[in-house]
């Protein structure tokens, strides 16, 4: 799996970043919807660069223009709720793309001890498309892994692109080992060192879905 951290870079992204983190600005819950879907329109235009594109005739008032355009076949994935400004926002840069979205959370066995549940999944057909998987935090992996095998059911995408704006190394690391290493993209804008006992990131930013949307019982 190759690794892209746009975060490595200095950009407009890292100030949206800053503000997704600080704990002030975290209590305006439409700012931390809005740097999230920012956060999507610049992953989504990054990562559009790598696409497949032909030269096209385009009609104009006054001639024809020659124009590259996308060939792609997209499809934006999200894992709720967390995800859903992020969604928006890659959703803003490709005009035409489906979408799918998995219900999928941590279900605790014993102690720290848990696996992820999946309750819902909703995908048109995969086979041979663009696949971008969008989560706001990669912990451990165990989400991203599970709803990419759920996903995959419904046909092979031609490449995956995981978007995920705050990564933890060990997620990175555990994905590395457990997904396609030549047909999967890691994009992130941070990866941080450290995770608690209860596998929460450090410094992270908190309960992505909870800040986004009012908490849960």
């Amino acid at each position: 799996m190759k690794v892209i951290n746009l975060g490595e870079n200095n950009s407009v992204l890292n100030d949206f970043v800053a503000q997704m983190r600080d704990k002030t600005i975290q209590k305006d819950k439409v700012r931390f919807r809005n740097n999230l879907r920012r956060v999507g329109n610049i992953f989504a235009y990054e990562l559009s660069r790598n696409l497949l594109y032909s030269t096209k005739d385009i009609l104009t008032p006054l001639g024809t223009a020659q124009v590259p355009t996308c060939d792609e076949k997209v499809v934006v994935a999200t894992i709720l709720r967390a995800g859903l400004p992020l969604h928006e926002g890659i959703l803003d840069y490709f005009d035409n793309a489906e979408s799918a979205f998995i219900a999928a959370y941590r279900k605790y066995d014993k102690g720290d001890d848990f696996h992820i549940n999946i309750e819902y999944c909703s995908s048109p057909s995969l086979e041979g498309k663009i696949l971008i998987l969008a989560d706001t935090m990669l912990a451990t992996g165990s989400s991203i892994e599970v709803t990419y095998a759920k996903l995959i059911e419904d046909g092979e995408p031609k490449h995956t692109y995981l978007v995920c704006p705050i990564a933890s190394v060990f997620a990175v690391e555990y994905l590395q080992k457990h997904l396609p290493h030549d047909k999967v993209t890691l994009w992130t804008a941070a990866m941080d060192e450290e995770l608690t006992s209860h596998s929460y990131i450090v410094p992270g930013l908190g309960d992505a879905g909870d800040l986004a949307y009012g908490e849960k019982l």
